[in-house]
């Protein structure tokens, strides 16, 4: 499964968000390790730019976010990435901590590598005190085995988060 199917109004998001998250919790061979969050600045100017980090054994897993926004200042955003104990899962999430961004995002993809994509939902605004994720309509953006990615011509140019979960890519022999 590559996303969850139905609509994207956060309900069946959040519930099967809940649901995925859950089944990994509950097989002790899956726990999650603690994640590692990385802090970096996403810069307006129209010109496309790149993160990306590491993480599992041999740095086995890579996501990579990359962007082109207009408008305001610089915002600081994090990644965060985190392993199963059995490196098999991983999760990569990118977010405004502060909650919404104000940058007019003209494209955007956060990219997996090492592995298949089983879960992604992008928001164009983040939790914050009191607020919840508000997640982008489906026709927005499209997910792929390896991506999500802004829809042309549907994106709306809002993005405050992205959440990635993916599998360990099975190697041929």
């Amino acid at each position: 499964m590559v996303a969850p199917s139905g609509n994207r109004d956060g309900y069946g998001t959040a519930w099967f968000a809940t649901l995925l998250l859950a089944a990994v919790a509950l097989r002790p061979a899956e726990a999650v390790s603690e994640p590692t969050t990385v802090a970096f600045d996403v810069r307006p100017g129209g010109v496309v730019h790149s993160f990306s980090q590491n993480v599992g054994p041999g740095d086995k897993f890579t996501c990579m976010f990359t962007y082109a926004s207009q408008g305001g200042t610089n915002e600081q955003w994090q990644m965060s990435l985190g392993t199963s104990e059995d490196h098999q899962h991983f999760t990569c999430t990118i977010w405004r901590p502060q909650g919404k961004s104000y940058l007019y995002f003209t494209q955007f993809q956060a990219e997996v590598r090492g592995a298949e994509i089983e879960y992604a939902m992008a928001y164009s605004k983040a939790a914050f005190g009191q607020e919840s994720d508000v997640p982008l309509k489906n026709e927005e953006f499209e997910v792929t085995k390896t991506a999500v990615a802004h829809r042309p011509g549907a994106f709306k140019a809002e993005l405050s988060k992205l959440v990635i979960v993916a599998k360990a890519a099975r190697s041929e022999l």
